[in-house]
């Protein structure tokens, strides 16, 4: 018997091209303000990770930083769906995820400052942001550890009698992840109302997924767990609106889990302020390529030609979004460091002695 040993499989069809799907988006069926209002988190996102980025570069920020910047329509279109009572947990690339859910951005650029005014008063950096009065429990930079806490805060809300959602943000080398493979069989068999929310960026750490995966398509785990799932153009934000509407929907309803594979690309490197290429892994044609899904561009061209945001509407906006990051900076700037008790009394229970 001879044995063949299969390729891999690039399963996503054009998705995972990246001279296609350079469209509009397609905001059929959303409200004008909506939109509007989901264009400038992204515009906002952006923005403050660029400021984040430059201060990297500058030396002024000194924690590691994972920037989510051509992703943001992942984090927003699914954040459109969410309550505060739901329950969110992110991994080490959630500035998106953090903003999207309508933290303070004073707040967390003053937490990556390590400021006693951040998220995490000072303690956390980038990795470990946290305010659980927009639905974020936290933020954590182990990969997949925060995929097991969803599906129990889901189970959690389920038997407290609640009808709240639980959503586990993570990235494509997350599934690769026994605690991944293992939450998902228990979200299935209990069953736990948690959204798993792939943002499938093609790279884990700098590793193509053609480099550790026989196939392309995520959604093959969820269906393996007899989890229902969707995959989705995750730039488009119109497709990222209504793909996430009937995940949180379905869980919300159903009380049992949902898969969603959000199709994206990062334009930095893996962490850090660098548009290079990852290590020699990742090739700058393809970046610039990649660039063409902008959900940015992509979401404000469809409001332009819808007649909803003329040119100088959306100038505007991207001004008001430059002074609010540039206050953040200076508001962190000027903000104080935790007292040095902090390392003993935010440690230990009860503080003080040790």
């Amino acid at each position: 018997m001879v044995v063949k040993q299969n390729p891999h499989r690039d399963d996503l069809g054009s998705l995972s091209s990246p001279t296609g799907h350079h469209e509009l988006a397609s905001l059929e069926g959303i409200e004008p303000q909506l939109a509007v209002s989901m264009l400038r988190s992204m515009i906002l996102i952006r923005r403050a990770e660029e400021r984040i980025a430059d201060g990297v570069a500058s030396g002024e920020i000194r924690c590691p930083c994972h920037l989510a910047i051509g992703q943001e329509a992942v984090a927003v279109g699914v954040a459109a769906h969410l309550r505060p009572s739901d329950r969110c947990f992110g991994a080490h690339r959630s500035h998106s995820h953090y903003l999207a859910l309508g933290g303070s951005v004073n707040r967390m650029i003053a937490e990556i400052h390590g400021k006693e005014t951040g998220c995490s008063r000072g303690m956390g950096g980038s990795m470990h942001l946290r305010d659980i009065s927009i639905g974020l429990v936290g933020t954590v930079p182990i990969v997949g550890a925060t995929i097991p806490m969803a599906v129990g805060a889901g189970l959690s809300l389920k038997m407290d009698g609640k009808d709240g959602v639980a959503v586990a943000f993570f990235g494509d080398g997350a599934t690769e992840e026994g605690t991944f493979h293992e939450s998902m069989n228990l979200a299935a068999s209990l069953p736990s109302p948690t959204v798993f929310v792939c943002e499938h960026n093609f790279f884990s750490s700098h590793l193509h997924i053609s480099l550790r995966q026989p196939a392309s398509r995520l959604s093959r785990y969820a269906e393996a767990h007899c989890v229902p799932h969707c995959t989705v153009d995750g730039n488009n934000i119109g497709e990222m609106w209504k793909a996430a509407k009937t995940a949180v929907e379905f869980a919300r309803a159903h009380r049992s889990p949902f898969f969603l594979e959000c199709v994206t690309y990062r334009w930095r490197g893996h962490v850090g302020h660098r548009e290079d290429t990852d290590v020699g892994v990742r090739r700058k044609d393809d970046l610039n390529l990649w660039k063409g899904r902008d959900p940015i561009r992509r979401c404000a061209e469809t409001l332009s030609t819808k007649g909803v945001l003329s040119v100088s509407q959306l100038e505007k906006m991207e001004l008001d979004v430059q002074i609010e990051v540039d206050q953040a900076w200076e508001f962190a700037l000027s903000s104080p460091y935790p007292d040095d008790s902090a390392l003993f009394d935010r440690v230990f229970a009860g503080g003080g002695e040790v």
